[in-house]
């Protein structure tokens, strides 16, 4: 398949992530929105349908997996999801794993073992469906999946429904300022893991066209597009 062939991918938006998709704000409409158009502008003859579509998260999996979707844009990697999907080799951007607190809370945990001890009198809240809840297991620390988004998840911290909520930074700031909490609540500036989005394709989506979004992303990332665009949403 030549670079300049029309090519119509199937793809679909991340419901309930408004950081990355669908944030309202005309400024800042999702970092991985802003992504997937940067892509459509390197190669005017691709097409991604479907990026009106809001999808949760356990089911962009499922889709990906079945190849009823072609391509998504991000995804962090795990053993689960690479059994289902193929990451293409290109890093988007990284995201930190912090903790957001109430400001009148003058606990402040600032490694695993006090993460752990922290958690086990007071379990973090995260959000469902997201690829953190692994990173806790593994690290032995207390957690409750039970807040429908992070802004759900901040609202039901401060009604003391939990002492913290672990997230990945970016999504956890614009969490905050779409919510209007921030003299109330705090993000903490450690970082517990880090980690980095990918773009994903099916693993039924043919070599050709898979190269084709790789060798778009790696020139904006050669040109410095991506990470002007992170910028705009740290």
């Amino acid at each position: 398949m030549g670079a300049s062939a029309s090519l119509a991918l199937r793809t679909a938006a991340q419901a309930g992530s408004p950081a990355k998709y669908g944030s309202g704000d005309p400024q800042r409409p999702g970092l991985c929105a802003e992504i997937a158009a940067a892509v459509l502008r390197v190669d005017p003859d691709l097409r991604l349908d479907g990026l009106d579509q809001q999808v949760p998260l356990r089911r962009l999996e499922l889709m990906l997996g079945n190849g009823d979707i072609d391509v998504f844009f991000c995804l962090l990697a795990s053993e689960h999801r690479r059994a289902l999907m193929r990451f293409l080799p290109v890093p988007l951007y990284r995201v930190r794993h912090v903790l957001a607190m109430r400001t009148s809370d003058a606990r402040n945990p600032r490694n695993w073992d006090e993460l752990r001890a922290f958690a086990r009198r007071d379990p973090l809240l995260l959000a469902q469906g997201t690829k953190l809840s692994t990173t806790l297991q593994q690290a032995d620390v207390a957690f409750q999946e039970t807040a429908r988004s992070d802004r759900d998840a901040l609202q039901m911290l401060m009604r003391g429904r939990a002492g913290a909520v672990y997230g990945q930074d970016i999504n956890l700031r614009h969490a905050l300022r779409a919510s209007g909490l921030e003299q109330q609540i705090r993000i903490g500036s450690l970082a517990f893991e880090e980690d980095v989005q990918y773009a994903v394709v099916s693993r039924q989506l043919p070599d050709a066209a898979a190269d084709r979004v790789t060798e778009r992303l790696r020139q904006l990332t050669a040109s410095g597009e991506i990470a002007r665009l992170v910028e705009r949403y740290r």
